[in-house]
């Protein structure tokens, strides 16, 4: 008896990084997550080695049924280790896990609502050729052939999500013809991050069937059009019990350089998406408030009606790397909870 698992990982392309995969045939009967094998590729091609030492070792971290091939066949999701086995430095879930160990009493928490747009060939899905569309607006949560584009892609792609069991809560059509979003969450760092990337490979290959592309483009059309981001939603216990801890949250979040450590994290061409026009902050300012889509962090007025909740950092690109945004934001909101005695 043997099955396909698919590696995935994630490669080392710069400013932002792509998702690769090989198949891999294992025989005997689908096992577990420790009992899966090392493997390795060629870093070379990837840009993560020179091709003087290019090998490069995948280690298993995650794994789901996979939906596309059905029956016993499984999709791995992968870190990237040197081979001398330590983690290789385009690997950032590493330096995340250090971090959600470190404060994993807080019970941090994390939904993060995926953007990404459909493109046909050059053109977002739904643009005519040669122009443009009625301006935005109308297309968000829309129905009607006229305004919706795309939808028996997005329905592939959450059907997919649901019989992998990824933590996927919802979809829905954006501002934009051809821009849609699908959420994963809530769950803790690692596991958002590590779903989160596999639903991103899930749409890849979901639209491919349709010979339609997805790209996770910050800005992908310029002028009087919304950006597309990775809207993160965070809370910790204490922040989940009450205000307070709220409160503390945003404060450290607006703390020294804090602001630019995390925009510069959040994903390139940041200062194409966060103009202070389109439900966004200026890159360069930060600002919290109530029900304020224009604030860098929001929060929810049910969070302010109910005293307890969570807090959403709008700032993050949708090419954020998840592993980088949940870490910046354990790190800088437990530890100021932490000093003022909100744990």
């Amino acid at each position: 008896m043997a099955f396909k698992a698919e590696y995935i990982w994630i490669d080392g392309t710069e400013p932002t990084a792509k998702l690769r995969s090989k198949t891999k045939i294992i025989t005997g009967a689908p096992a577990g997550l420790d009992a899966l094998p090392i493997w390795g590729f060629d870093g070379s091609s990837t840009n993560q080695a020179e091709g003087h030492s290019s090998d490069c070792v995948l280690k298993p971290v995650f794994t789901c049924p996979d939906p596309v091939r059905g029956g016993d066949d499984i999709l791995v999701l992968c870190e990237v280790l040197d081979t001398d086995m330590q983690p290789h430095p385009s690997n950032t879930r590493a330096a995340l896990a250090e971090v959600a160990e470190r404060f994993a009493a807080q019970e941090p928490v994390f939904g993060i609502e995926q953007e990404y747009t459909f493109f046909d060939g050059s053109r977002p899905l739904g643009f005519p050729e040669g122009g443009f569309p009625a301006p935005q607006g109308g297309y968000y949560c829309g129905v009607g052939a006229d305004e919706i584009f795309g939808r028996e892609i997005v329905e592939a792609h959450l059907e997919n999500c649901l019989k992998a069991g990824l933590g996927i809560s919802g979809i829905n059509a954006e501002v934009m013809p051809g821009q849609w979003e699908f959420q994963v969450g809530p769950l803790a760092p690692l596991e958002v991050s590590d779903q989160l990337w596999v639903a991103r490979w899930l749409l890849y290959r979901t639209a491919e069937d349709f010979g339609v592309s997805a790209t996770l483009d910050p800005k992908p059309v310029k002028g009087d059009w919304n950006g597309a981001g990775a809207h993160t939603n965070f809370s910790t216990k204490a922040m989940r019990e009450g205000y307070d801890a709220i409160v503390t949250a945003c404060e450290s979040l607006g703390e020294g350089s804090k602001p630019l450590d995390h925009v510069k994290s959040y994903g390139a061409g940041i200062d194409e998406r966060l103009t202070g026009l389109h439900e966004t902050a200026p890159w360069d300012k930060f600002s919290y408030g109530v029900s304020d889509r224009g604030a860098s962090v929001r929060i929810p007025w049910q969070v302010e009606k109910d005293g307890k909740g969570y807090i959403e950092d709008r700032r993050p690109n949708a090419n954020v790397d998840p592993y980088v945004v949940t870490r910046l934001l354990v790190d800088t909101c437990c530890t100021a909870l932490e000093k003022a005695g909100q744990v």
